[in-house]
């Protein structure tokens, strides 16, 4: 009876072996990964070589290697559904966030001075920008194909505006940009502007002198009626430049598009034709339509165009600092605001002569006798300005913050700028750390300079286009100029070329601190200057149209 039994349990067992079911099962439990291992010798704690560890039941459950109707795993089951459940809804919560950075104007983000942005296969360069967020926009400001002129008939507008653009070349361009919004919020006639004869330059350029008139009033023909000269039948010509009657004044600074209706739009109705001056800075940037911000980037970067031969110039000048050694280089831009006059107007110290402070003293005196008063307070003051970085930089400290950067004597460099204060010997350090250091008059020869000559304005013209086609651009100081450069590269897309704005306090510390070592201030230098490169920022209202035009005048590629 005993082998009988023995011999019945066998063949069960072996039947039980040579079941399909059971045979895949057996399969299956030998090559799952999720499956532990049986243990060797029965011994709970000697695990074998490559034993796998099993896992929780909620998810074995989900993975069907477990039967969901157990009690512990249908609780477990719940709780990881839930669980998903959870995580998807806080996924679905934060997909437009995400979404919004992705698609934002600029993908890296400030933290303190530090410049955080997503990670990029390139290596840094001195000459190009790594982390280029915008990349992926293009300018945007011309007329459509498809737009709709608005432009109503001449017999129905209300009437004409005649506006001095005074200052130099590109606080005169700015006015201009501002005449022709002017005159579409107010659906007036532009008279062609004036270029006001500059105190400091004694230039009597006119607007034809310089840009390209027929194509300015072309391109402009569907959004602002331009007209060349003051109508015929208006007899007294004069008192636009002298009469109080035919003058609006006391525009304040940054006005609103409101302000235009509901203050100059009657006077130019009754009177039909009238002057608008002084006209500096006279409209603002985040108070007005943002078609009329458009508009301003239509004028700016595509109907005003220089003339052609200003534009020949440019090139053969561009082309020659990257060929100065015999070999194609990259060049710098340097735009040095350090004459007389940005000195003075400063009210800082720098280093000189204790002549040379007594003379510059006496002329702060006759030139801003309100703001002079006797000069005790200038000097507590003029640290204070030097700490906060709102003095320019001398053409030393530039040199001392390049050299920082990285760039070597070997670099090409373009110098925009006035008649240095000081002349050679101020500007002696920054030639022996950069002697590759020329200007407009080293490259072009007398004979085609000389056509130039004639309009202070059309040399501040090459100096422009130059330092616009430079790989990298430099200023030492704020100012339209430097403004205009730097929204210019950004709006035709030229993100990738470098447009530095140097931490003018970095030198205040570093002269102030005799124990900094050099390796020190090239740290701080390398960390505050990687926002400082012409990356794209946020337009409104921390920044003006003409720096960065991205949010009106550009969108998505």
């Amino acid at each position: 009876m005993a082998e009988l039994r023995y011999a019945t349990a066998a063949a069960a067992a072996t039947r039980a072996s040579s079941s399909p079911s059971k045979r895949d099962a057996d399969a299956a439990s030998a090559s799952s990964p999720l499956v532990a291992s049986p243990r060797v010798g029965g011994v709970k704690d000697a695990p074998r070589p490559h034993q796998r560890w099993s896992l929780p039941p909620p998810v074995r459950s989900l993975l069907a290697l477990e039967d969901p109707r157990s009690p512990a795993a249908s609780t477990s089951y719940r709780i990881l559904v839930a669980a998903i459940a959870c995580f998807t809804l806080a996924a679905l919560f934060s997909a437009p966030s995400v979404w919004s950075r992705l698609n934002a104007p600029y993908l890296c983000r400030k933290e303190g001075i530090r410049l955080h942005c997503p990670r990029v296969s390139e290596r840094d360069s001195l000459w190009e920008n790594p982390h280029a967020a915008a990349t992926s926009w293009k300018p945007c400001a011309e007329r459509r194909s498809d737009e709709i002129s608005d432009l109503v008939p001449e017999n129905e507008t209300s009437g004409f505006i005649f506006i001095h653009a005074e200052g130099g070349l590109n606080q005169q361009r700015i006015a201009i940009c501002n005449a022709v919004a002017i005159a579409k919020i107010m659906n007036a006639t532009l008279i062609l502007p004036v270029l006001k004869q500059d105190q400091i330059w004694k230039d009597q350029t006119k607007f034809e002198d310089i840009f390209d008139v027929d194509h300015f009033i072309n391109y402009l023909k569907d959004d602002v009626r331009i007209v060349r000269d003051i109508p015929d039948w208006f007899t007294e010509k004069d008192e636009l430049f002298t009469s109080i009657k035919r003058t609006v004044k006391n525009i304040p600074k940054y006005a609103s598009a409101q302000f235009y209706i509901d203050n100059v739009l009657p006077r130019i109705r009754e009177k039909k034709i009238m002057s608008i001056k002084p006209f500096v800075d006279r409209l603002g940037y985040d108070n007005v339509p943002m078609e009329i911000n458009r508009l301003r980037c239509r004028v700016n970067y595509h109907a005003l165009k220089f003339l052609p031969h200003i534009e020949e110039m440019a090139d053969k000048l561009a082309t020659r600092m990257r060929n100065r050694t015999g070999n194609l280089n990259p060049y710098m831009a340097l735009h040095l605001r350090f004459e007389k006059g940005m000195v003075g107007l400063s009210f800082c110290d720098f280093a000189g002569t204790r002549e040379e402070k007594a003379m510059m003293a006496t002329y702060r005196q006759q030139q801003w006798p309100r703001r002079y008063k006797n000069g005790s307070h200038l000097w507590p003051l003029a640290l204070e300005k030097r700490k906060e970085g709102r003095c320019p930089l001398e053409p030393g400290e530039i040199g001392i913050i390049l050299r920082a950067m990285g760039y070597t004597k070997e670099t090409q460099i373009y110098v925009a700028s006035g008649q240095v204060y000081g002349g050679n010997t101020r500007m002696a350090p920054l030639r022996n750390m950069f002697p590759n250091l020329v200007s407009k008059e080293d490259l072009a020869s007398k004979e085609e300079m000389e056509s130039f000559k004639k309009h202070v304005t059309s040399l501040a013209a090459l100096d422009f286009l130059v330092c616009l086609k430079s790989d990298v651009f430099v200023m030492t100081h704020g100012g339209n100029f430097a403004k205009l450069i730097i929204g210019y590269r950004r709006y035709m897309g030229r993100h990738r070329l470098k447009s530095i704005k140097p931490d003018k306090g970095l030198m205040s510390k570093f002269f102030g601190d005799p124990y900094m070592p050099w390796a020190t201030f090239v740290e701080d230098v390398m960390i505050t200057h990687q926002t400082r490169t012409g990356l794209p920022e946020p337009t409104f209202p921390h920044y003006d149209l003409w720096e960065n035009p991205l949010t009106p005048c550009m969108c998505r590629a």
